[in-house]
């Protein structure tokens, strides 16, 4: 018995010691991480800016070294942020040790409109009178859209380029969710206002089918007309392309002009190293994006800037609460702009938003605050790939709004979505749910019962309410009457080139111009740039990572772009309450 216990102890004191070096090693390892990525990159002199955008792009790039780390694999996976990747191609074009920029990528998961404001920085690379050669093996109709603007595309012989025109494709749940038991009850006010299609219709309705081939539309006469420019294609020559499927191989993309030469890629090498003047029998001295965001670029000036432009990023579903990184809570949010707003150093505030709505309380909240800001200095609004229906709401107080032609905008409408559980519980899972109550509606918004029509009429009253609220809004910030707003609202969705024809915006522009017009609002030549909200310190990101956030990541790694349909199955019950929100479910090839 005595050895037992000695035996015990002794395997106890020895897990507990094997756990501490464990932990230990294991922020050991988190450290290194952390210091790489704050390790400065030193450029050699005749580099090469590789550009590979293969990987997912955020507005703003997070601290949190672990924040996208494949589990599985036990690897770090670049997540770069929109901001820095405007800044390294800015800095490039003024760097001595860069000679050009090299762009390898087959497809980005990107909106449109981050992907426009990449094709614009790196046109306006050029003009330094560097050169930009792009090689793939297979172009994408986005890839080979930034593409476009380099000097030489080059393609794999046996390659290929994506051209046959934009589709999109929506996901529809209803007989699923009818198979299970599950009615979806909806309170809505627009009939273009499409969020809640998927859970009650099988197929497009003909007004969602009508304002998604216009804004559709709108983005691929963009595109064409972009690369028209750039190819010296007619726009008329690409559509027919286009129809006919003409581009079936490389030869014909070749022949047709959308490439320039069908090469190998130790001939693409080759080509490089004249152009970098390396010696044959030497490597290219080359930098990827992700190592070139963390050069510090040469200041424009010298000593204290005390003056700022404070950029806000509003990136997510908007949500009450205080919430987390990837979401645009109402009171961190609201904070962040009081922040900006109070800040005497701050002369302007850039409004940087990429979302398709969500609660219509929440984007009340911050409305307010972006109003009052308003009140002291100047608000510019820049869109990101998406600003619609609660992401219009929040940017409609702002002085300017710009947005890319490609931007998706608009849907100014709201809705209400209860689900009822009630046979999906009793008839295929054989539970039932009995209540009490004190008051005869005690039990209104309950989830295992159906609306009678008194409880229907009462949300649709707050529905008609609060849409009566946000085009006031709308129209009070776009000096523009309630009929008018009415009348282009209903819930439509817009493209940024049809906002700028009905007033929702004022100028076309990415994030870069929008912090040009703050200065001149506020009249700033030196100025730094103040990002909010603050993001939170790495450590303390890894431990709530690994407390809460591991789970998700590991499955939205393993199952990559696919996870979104897990999130649109659990928005049946996570949506609860008045919502403004674009059926921003629609994805776009």
């Amino acid at each position: 018995m005595k050895d037992f216990f000695k035996y015990m102890f002794a395997t106890i004191v020895g897990i507990i010691i094997t756990s501490i070096l464990l932990l230990l090693l294991f922020f050991g390892i988190i450290g290194a991480m952390v210091a790489k990525t704050d390790q400065t990159v030193v450029v050699k002199s005749n580099s090469l800016l590789i550009i590979n955008l293969n990987q997912e792009i955020i507005d703003r790039g997070s601290k949190n070294p672990i924040g996208s780390f494949d589990f599985m694999n036990f690897k770090p996976v670049p997540q770069l942020g929109l901001n820095d990747i405007l800044k390294a191609i800015d800095n490039a074009a003024q760097d001595e040790n860069i000679r050009g920029i090299f762009i390898e990528t087959e497809s980005i998961p990107a909106g449109a409109a981050t992907l426009e404001e990449i094709r614009m920085a790196l046109v306006k690379f050029k003009e330094s009178g560097k050169f930009i050669i792009s090689y793939s093996d297979v172009y994408g109709q986005k890839s080979y859209y930034l593409s476009s603007v380099s000097d030489k595309i080059l393609l794999n012989p046996e390659g290929a380029i994506e051209w046959v025109g934009m589709r999109g494709e929506i996901m529809f749940f209803k007989d699923a969710l009818q198979k299970l038991g599950v009615e979806v009850q909806i309170i809505r006010h627009g009939k273009f206002k499409s969020a809640i299609e998927p859970f009650i219709l099988d197929k497009m309705s003909p007004e969602n089918r009508e304002q998604t081939l216009t804004y559709m539309g709108s983005i691929w006469n963009h595109w064409v007309n972009g690369i028209s420019k750039a190819r010296n294609i007619s726009v008329d020559e690409l559509n027919k392309l286009a129809d006919n499927l003409t581009i079936s191989n490389a030869k014909s993309a070749v022949k047709f002009g959308l490439a320039d030469s069908l090469v190998y890629k130790d001939q693409v090498i080759d080509m490089l190293k004249e152009l970098t003047d390396t010696k044959p029998e030497k490597d290219i001295n080359s930098v990827s994006l992700a190592q070139y965001t963390k050069v510090k670029p040469t200041s424009k000036h010298k000593g204290f800037i005390k003056d700022k432009i404070a950029v806000v990023y509003a990136s997510g579903s908007i949500i009450t609460g205080d919430g987390e990184e990837g979401s645009i809570a109402s009171e961190r949010f609201g904070r962040a702009i009081r922040k900006a707003r109070r800040d005497s150093t701050v002369k302007a505030i850039v409004l940087r938003i990429n979302s398709g709505g969500g609660s219509a309380l929440a984007s009340e909240v911050i409305w307010r605050e972006v109003k009052l800001a308003k009140g002291v200095k100047p608000v510019i609004v820049s869109m990101g790939d998406v600003a619609a229906s609660g992401g219009y709401f929040i940017a409609a107080p702002a002085d300017y709004i710009l947005a890319s032609p490609t931007t998706i905008t608009g849907s100014i409408g709201v809705f209400g979505m209860i689900p009822n559980f009630k046979e999906g519980m009793n008839k295929k899972l054989g539970i039932t749910v009995d209540v009490v109550k004190t008051n005869r509606n005690a039990d209104f918004g309950s989830v295992f019962r159906p609306l009678t029509a008194e409880e229907r009429a009462v949300y649709q009253l707050g529905v008609e309410d609060i849409y009566s609220t946000f085009i006031g809004h709308v129209a009070e910030g776009r000096n523009l009457t309630v009929e008018q707003v009415d009348e282009i609202g209903q819930g439509r969705v817009w493209s940024g080139v049809n906002a700028m024809d009905i007033k929702l915006i004022d100028e076309f522009g990415g994030l870069q111009r929008a912090i040009e017009i703050a200065a001149e609002r506020a009249g700033l030549e030196n100025y730094r740039i103040s990002e909010l909200p603050e993001q939170e310190d790495p450590f303390e990101a890894i431990i709530k990572q690994l407390t809460g956030g591991a789970k998700a990541n590991i499955l939205k790694n393993e199952l990559g772009e696919n996870y979104k349909y897990i999130e649109r199955v659990k928005s049946i019950v996570t949506n609860r309450g008045i919502m403004a929100r674009i059926p921003y479910d629609i994805e776009l090839y």
